[in-house]
């Protein structure tokens, strides 16, 4: 995990104080995080799951925070020469929601995504990669700015893909299947 360290000079009276103020760096939103959201995009563009002529399957109730209504694909990927599970989910909201199988374009939210990295790439969290992408494939951030892929809130027990995904049951953080070797 990279640390940052910045000095902070402040004046106090006729003295002069100096504290340190430690800043972490978030464990998701980096240059790397986002250059391989970037493949993961560009393999579903590849396999017709994402982008213009995207195959489309039966919408499905949702829930928060994912949507009104979803579609859900599973397949696998290779990625910088790495095989893995890979979960497309579109997420549809708004009032058009309804109208999903009419105009999908105009109903739909964001993309979200799971993909199984390679062994190693974070152990405790079952090695998934996780990322936001908006319909047009752009990233989605946080209300912070910081770009929603990678590792999403890793470390925050409260929200975020990990937190929400660490509970589903069958120990692989999926809640819609307990197979994740496709």
């Amino acid at each position: 995990m990279t640390k940052r360290y910045a000095a902070t000079l402040l004046f106090a009276g006729a003295g002069l104080i100096s504290t340190t103020v430690f800043a972490q760096t978030p464990p998701f939103g980096q240059a790397e995080d986002t250059d391989y959201a970037e493949k993961v995009w560009s393999a579903m563009v590849d396999k017709n799951l994402a982008g213009d002529g995207a195959i489309h399957a039966f919408p499905y109730t949702g829930s928060q925070p994912h949507g009104e209504m979803l579609e859900t694909f599973y397949t696998n990927a290779e990625i910088d020469g790495h095989s893995g599970s890979l979960i497309i989910k579109r997420n549809y909201l708004g009032e058009e929601a309804s109208d999903v199988l009419v105009d999908p374009g105009a109903a739909m939210d964001s993309v979200t995504v799971m993909f199984k990295r390679e062994d190693g790439y974070d152990t405790e969290n079952q090695d998934w990669f996780y990322a936001k992408f908006a319909p047009d494939g752009s990233l989605q951030s946080n209300p912070q700015g910081i770009p929603l892929a990678g590792r999403v809130a890793k470390g925050n027990a409260e929200a975020g893909c990990i937190a929400c995904h660490s509970k589903a049951t069958g120990e692989d953080f999926l809640y819609t299947t307990d197979r994740s070797d496709w």
